[in-house]
């Protein structure tokens, strides 16, 4: 039989013995450091944070140092647990009898609390404190919390409670109420590098520097999934692990050739962006996991272009760096965002397809083809690019009316150029005339707003239209003043969008008639007028300089309310007294 010890995986070979040991936890270690010190130890402590950051590595190392003799076996509780008395040999090997740990996740209901309960009143057998560590406390049932809350907030001097949580919201907060709290952080990315590089040298692993930084990304601020990657990369490599061995281990495509893909993307290479995709994942790259980097550079350079520093991310290679920097110099941030919009609609698609490759082209060839749609701005400037005509109407045009007009010099060159062409352009400029015949009078104009129901354009033009001529096809008003600078060129598109014909509508300076509105609120403007007039109003308002008419009801709107109330009269009656 070998004497050769089992192997151990890394992330339980190295896992923390004692607070020095801790990455990356500086502030908790720092707090619990000085309670110990000054003999401020909490009833109980509950630590959360994301996976892998060291919740229960810290309650165990909690539960040693408070247990911990000393090597002579005359030591108090100390942040530095010396590793070599009982008690700590039997907590880290998880059999110590006072140390209890329980897994919420599998152990959810009263019954099992009640077990603790029951047992929180025998003293330690061994240990200095029983401590009970309880694991993903946020599975724990409502009735188990609520079991839990009195021997909580008053347990016997003897007991300790540590808890571990990665779902804090869900925690009740009469149990937050009790506890100590400690908020676990994401390991920084520096900080990682340097662990993970500690470690390989231990372990007399050469592994890549840039390899490093691949395991880092992924790891996501978790020191055991970092940790467990290592121990895969160092197997994988067999030698030197380098960043091209660690990308193909965790199906990642090369970061160089997704900012390329990136660039063919945005150049609207489609052709040369379909063919990159294709030799990716020929050599192994996932689809999901290219779409999903292109959305990390997307981000990356977006946050870039605002905060220049943010390019100084020690994950990320100088030539990246680099690439990272022009591209947010180059690019807008309208076109940034409308491809982080696409490429998150992508990923649902890719996910959700039956195969995964076809969905990534689609969203490639989609991406390439909006990549060089013109801006709104420059639609417009093309739209309106045309030089106006050389003498406006007096009162001004709209832009409806210079494209209008615009429009009109264009067909007559064309019919110059092509007499031919003549009869045709009679003939649309007829169907035109049928067509706008439908609208004879504004009134019209108005029910077709309301008919397609933009409820902000029929109020505009009811409240803020005087209108000063109209026939089929053209609307001169007056506008009034809270009328938007842009209503006569939102009304001359909706009607073009509606009716299929061009509609120009004209800004002039006087002759309009009163707005929609006013007409029809003249009758009760008059009633408010004669209202206000009236010597007791007059005297209300005196007394109460703020009070305001907030409706108005004629002695005939009042009868007949009463009449519509009452109760209907009804023809021979039956009496049930009568005697016939």
């Amino acid at each position: 039989m070998s004497d050769t010890p089992a192997y151990r995986v890394l992330a339980r070979k190295y896992r923390p013995e004692t607070f020095v040991d801790l990455v990356g936890q500086g502030a908790m270690v720092r707090t619990l450091k000085n309670a110990f010190a000054a003999d401020r130890i909490a009833q109980a402590f509950i630590m959360t944070g994301i996976r892998g950051t060291g919740k229960t590595t810290t309650a165990r190392i909690i539960a040693k140092g408070m247990n911990c003799i000393g090597p002579d076996g005359t030591g108090g509780p100390t942040t530095e647990p010396c590793g070599v008395c009982e008690h700590c040999v039997a907590i880290m090997e998880g059999r110590h009898v006072d140390v209890l740990e329980m897994d919420a996740a599998s152990n959810t209901g009263v019954g099992d609390i009640r077990e603790i309960i029951d047992s929180v009143h025998y003293r330690a057998a061994s240990a200095r404190y029983k401590v009970y560590i309880i694991d993903e406390v946020h599975m724990l049932s409502t009735n188990a919390f609520n079991a839990l809350l009195k021997t909580l907030e008053e347990p016997p001097e003897h007991v300790k409670f540590i808890f571990a949580t990665t779902e804090i919201r869900k925690v009740p907060v009469t149990v937050l109420s009790r506890c100590q709290r400690f908020d676990l952080r994401r390991i920084e990315p520096e900080v990682m590098i340097a662990m993970l590089r500690r470690i390989a040298d231990s372990e007399g692993a050469q592994i890549a520097d840039d390899a490093l930084a691949l395991i880092t990304r992924a790891a996501e601020g978790s020191a055991r999934d970092a940790t467990s990657l290592l121990d895969q990369a160092i197997s994988h490599g067999a030698g030197e692990t380098t960043a091209m061995q660690v990308r193909a281990m965790l199906g990642l495509a090369d970061r160089g050739r997704v900012l390329d893909l990136f660039d063919m993307v945005l150049k609207g290479d489609a052709a040369g962006a379909l063919t990159e995709l294709s030799a990716q994942y020929a050599e192994g790259a996932d689809p999901m996991a290219v779409l999903r980097d292109l959305a990390e550079i997307t981000h990356w350079v977006s946050v870039v272009k605002i905060t220049p520093e943010a390019a100084e991310d020690p994950t990320v290679s100088p030539e990246e760096r680099t690439r990272g920097a022009a591209m947010a110099e180059a690019l807008p941030m309208r076109v940034l965002t409308r491809l982080w919009q696409m490429l998150l609609k992508a990923l649902d698609e890719v996910a959700n397809a039956p195969n995964a490759m076809m969905a990534a082209e689609m969203a490639i060839i989609r991406l390439t083809h909006v990549a060089d749609l013109p801006s709104p701005e420059e639609l417009v400037r093309k739209l309106s690019g045309s030089t106006p005509p050389s003498t406006p109407p007096s009162g001004g045009t709209g832009s409806v009316s210079q494209t209008g007009a615009q429009a009109v010099l264009q067909a007559q060159s064309r019919m110059a150029q092509n007499p031919s062409a003549s009869g045709q352009t009679t003939a649309l400029a007829l169907d035109a005339s049928e067509a706008l015949a439908r609208f004879p009078t504004f009134d019209h104009v108005v029910e077709l707003i309301r008919a397609n129901r933009d409820v902000k354009l029929l109020v505009e033009t009811e409240t803020t239209l005087r209108l000063a001529a109209y026939q089929p096809g053209r609307i001169e008003f007056v506008p009034t003043d809270q009328a938007p600078p842009d209503l006569a060129q939102r009304l001359g598109q909706r009607l073009q969008q509606w009716t299929g014909n061009r509609w120009a509508v004209t800004l002039v300076n006087e002759g309009g008639g009163k707005t929609i509105a006013e007409v029809r609120d003249a009758k009760e403007n008059a009633l408010r007028a004669e209202a206000e007039s009236h010597p007791l109003m007059q005297a209300v308002l005196a007394q109460f300089p703020r009070a305001r008419i907030t409706a108005i009801r004629t002695p005939e709107e009042i009868a007949a309310e009463a009449v519509g109330e009452a109760l209907p009269e009804v023809e021979d009656e039956w009496d049930p007294f009568e005697v016939d």
